[in-house]
């Protein structure tokens, strides 16, 4: 079975962020760094070469493939910010994103192109629950 591309790295979060070209884009990476560490009470990790995330869960598929993910993360990439926030719960989180401001989504991705377009209240909440429902889905066994 193929080994996982994105894992935990050594590499520097904040060295990361700072080779973000957009300056708005490096400054919001650093505001969601701040607040997701506020939030989840982790403290930011690099994964793979452009993920920034929080906490550790462990998955396995019904296939067999398993591996390890960040309970919730970003990643300032150019053409928008990804969240990586819903993991498989997503319609338990639609109140809330029907609130949170201009995105696009994807199965457990939210897109924005800056933070001023979203409901930092909002958004706030959203990083909370899914921390939770995902600590608590795959840590707790």
């Amino acid at each position: 079975m193929a080994e996982a591309k994105t894992k935990p790295t050594e590499m520097s979060v904040d060295d990361f962020i700072n080779t973000v070209e957009s300056p708005k884009k490096r400054e919001d990476a650093f505001a969601l760094k701040k607040m997701m560490e506020e939030i989840t009470g982790e403290p930011a990790v690099m994964w793979g070469p452009s993920i920034i995330g929080f906490g550790t869960y462990h998955y396995k598929y019904a296939t067999g493939h398993e591996g390890d993910a960040p309970i919730v993360g970003f990643s300032p990439r150019k053409a928008a910010i990804s969240l990586y926030l819903l993991s498989c719960e997503q319609q338990k989180f639609e109140p809330l994103l029907e609130q949170l401001g201009k995105h696009k989504r994807a199965v457990a991705c939210i897109y924005a192109k800056r933070l001023s377009d979203l409901n930092e209240d909002i958004l706030r909440e959203l990083i909370a629950k899914s921390y939770e429902v995902t600590k608590a889905q795959y840590t707790s066994k």
